[in-house]
């Protein structure tokens, strides 16, 4: 390293570690922007048949390796259960139906973009926002890599890239962001060819979802996943039966930050270590984006 960066090194670990000291207790990221007019999507577990097109369609936006839309036909993916990682973003499982039918019932799972994300609220360098259509997002500029938000999230979703030593990011659904600035409807939401998810203001799905339920007592039962679970989410789901059978986790109506904030903000507030520690890893982050952007220069 050369005295430059050193110092610059330096400079930028005891203003991190300061700041962090001096405030008494770690703050995390700004709070939400919520907006009444907030989009969402409303999934109907009873609709979707499992083609999987949606994964396909998410990795092409994202640019993730594919080995082709054809790939995509081979069920036998669905013998185990998956979640979101580095390299899928969004999955599909399967999961037995009780009507007494061979056809499985086919379940999306991706980011939920809480109303009011753990993720968020762990993170102690404010890597994680939240913009006011609803989606959470991640920068990357920020991130100091303590991987809080894989703990704090609720549903388990976002993902490490473990196999990445200096350039590791935090990977998740970001409700395809870049291409709702563009007015464009998520990929997923889009390629689906039986319109199992429907994009609108959430507000306006609500209703939808519930004069579903109401005209087909048969088809659903009385609950839209994601209404008020941990506060409230930007995805919805209906379905013809309990969601923890297709294992959604059951949670109530509070907020995840509720809890994770007493929680950090009590190991911080007393124990200045790990902010420390944090301190020096952002400064080694910072130096190195800073030595890859003076190379591409």
């Amino acid at each position: 390293m050369s005295k430059q960066n050193r110092r610059d090194f330096l400079k930028v670990a005891t203003a991190l570690a300061t700041s962090s000291i001096t405030a008494g207790s770690a703050r995390a990221a700004p709070e939400n922007i919520l907006s009444e007019d907030r989009s969402g999507v409303l999934i109907d577990t009873t609709v979707c048949i499992g083609c999987r097109k949606c994964e396909y369609a998410c990795k092409i936006a994202h640019d993730i390796s594919t080995e082709g839309p054809e790939s995509y036909t081979d069920r036998s993916v669905f013998e185990n259960k998956r979640r979101p990682d580095d390299q899928n973003l969004t999955v599909v499982n399967t999961y037995k139906n009780d009507d007494g039918s061979e056809n499985p019932i086919s379940v999306k799972v991706q980011c939920m973009h809480c109303d009011e994300p753990a993720c968020l609220s762990a993170c102690i360098v404010g890597a994680f926002y939240k913009r006011e259509n609803g989606a959470v997002i991640w920068d990357e500029s920020k991130c100091i890599g303590c991987r809080y938000c894989l703990v704090a999230c609720p549903f388990q979703i976002p993902a490490y890239e473990y196999q990445k030593a200096l350039e590791a990011r935090v990977v998740k659904c970001d409700w395809c962001n870049e291409r709702q600035k563009e007015n464009k409807l998520p990929a997923c939401v889009e390629i689906c060819p039986v319109e199992a998810m429907t994009f609108g203001k959430r507000s306006v799905l609500l209703e939808i979802a519930r004069d579903k339920i109401t005209a087909n007592p048969d088809r659903y039962i009385d609950h839209i996943y994601g209404e008020s679970e941990v506060g409230g989410t930007s995805w919805l789901y209906l379905a013809g039966k309990d969601f923890q059978d297709f294992d959604f986790p059951k949670l109530g109506t509070k907020s995840a930050p509720d809890l994770s904030e007493a929680i950090q903000h009590g190991v911080f507030a007393y124990f200045v270590p790990p902010i420390a520690l944090y301190a020096v890893l952002g400064g080694v982050m910072w130096i190195k984006k800073n030595n890859k952007n003076s190379e591409e220069e």
